[in-house]
């Protein structure tokens, strides 16, 4: 337990672990932002072909 507190403070007090903190928190803004985006798009996508559906003529059910 001593030794995880010495690695803990160590990484504290590193620049580096800061620097990653950050970038951390860059790489959830920025995966958020896509799953954000890619959901919108889908649903745009979505209305689109929904639209589109709606305009095509019914085709004939064949008699047999």
């Amino acid at each position: 337990m001593k030794k995880l507190m010495t690695m803990t403070r160590q990484f504290r007090d590193d620049e580096n672990g800061a620097a990653m903190v950050e970038y951390t928190i860059l790489l959830g803004i920025i995966t958020v932002a896509v799953i954000a985006t890619i959901i919108l798009v889908g649903g745009w996508v979505s209305g689109q072909w929904t639209g589109l559906y709606a305009l095509l003529p019914v085709a004939p059910t064949p008699t047999p």
